[in-house]
């Protein structure tokens, strides 16, 4: 029989808030990334359309090339997502719901 150490009320919401704030910090961080991927494309297109059209290859242009690139970015961005929370996010959820259960 295993027997576990009660834990406050206050240690369990201190808990929950230090995984919250992991949360947060990595949701800006991926956030912040897919802006300025985005925006720094949008900027191009505003500011050297010119550059933008640049052929690569025949009917592949530097615009083609670089909004692809943007899509790209998402998919890395959300995979990067996933590969945290399966690692971190999750693990800690199912602690905090042991100790929410051990607060109670």
């Amino acid at each position: 029989m295993t027997t576990r150490s009660r834990t406050s009320p206050a240690e369990a919401l201190l808990a929950t808030r230090k995984v919250a704030a992991q949360r947060w910090r990595i949701a800006v961080v991926l956030t912040t990334g897919m802006v300025l991927v985005y925006f720094g494309f949008i900027a191009l297109v505003a500011f050297q359309p010119a550059l933008l059209g640049t052929l690569v290859t025949e009917g592949l242009s530097v615009g083609i090339v670089l909004g692809a690139c943007v899509i790209v970015a998402a998919w890395i961005l959300t995979w990067s997502y996933i590969s945290w929370a399966n690692r971190v996010y999750d693990p800690a959820l199912a602690a905090l719901k042991i100790t929410h259960e051990d607060a109670q």
